[in-house]
């Protein structure tokens, strides 16, 4: 196997064992050993690719970032109503595994208060959403300034009824979906309507 390859899967292993490990434990009580333990390999190893936790853990998250970032680019295309529907499953999937995911990136929000690398991953994200929401909203707003303000609230919905998922029992993530994507069309609907009359 071609070295690049070989380092690049385990890469992939670490990142897997940070990841089961901070669902397990949450990333304030998983140790560089739980995680080299998780990947099948010794502490002194796993240095061998990342000089220690937080860079596991920022590698990961920048990871995360880009790859939310490519599925959303890749349905910008679509027009306003599906755009909402893609972006609803985005965040809103449904699976079984989708509220410790919720947990495990509100873990990473939480070390990015003190992790500027972090910080950049969680504020690119964070840009990119609302840029998506205002082209949602712009061709229809009276003014950008109008529009901005309606991707942030917009934004500011998907953020609280995703965590609201996460800490209410009584909130599924299909509940949480199909509010996001009724508030959102109806939200898009008056504003059509508003530009009309």
């Amino acid at each position: 196997m071609h070295q690049a390859g070989r380092a690049g899967e385990r890469r992939r292993a670490i990142f897997n064992a940070l990841h089961a490990c901070v669902i397990e434990k949450g990333y304030t009580k998983t140790t560089l050993a739980d995680v080299a333990r998780a990947a099948g390999m010794s502490p002194s190893h796993l240095l061998y690719y990342f000089p220690g936790l937080d860079a596991i853990l920022q590698s990961y998250f920048a990871y995360i970032v880009e790859r939310i970032i490519e599925r959303m680019s890749s349905f910008r295309h679509e027009g306003p109503g599906r755009k909402i529907d893609l972006l609803a499953d985005l965040f809103f999937g449904g699976t079984s595994d989708d509220k410790s995911e919720i947990g495990f990136m509100l873990q990473c929000f939480a070390a990015a208060v003190h992790d500027e690398e972090l910080k950049r991953g969680k504020v690119a994200i964070d840009q990119f959403c609302k840029t998506y929401l205002l082209e949602l909203f712009e061709p229809t707003a009276a003014s950008r300034t109008d529009a901005r303000t309606r991707a942030e609230v917009a934004y500011a919905m998907l953020v609280g009824l995703r965590t609201a998922c996460y800490f209410d029992e009584g909130l599924s993530l299909r509940r949480a979906r199909a509010m996001f994507r009724e508030e959102m069309l109806e939200r898009a609907q008056r504003i059509s309507a508003e530009v009309a009359s």
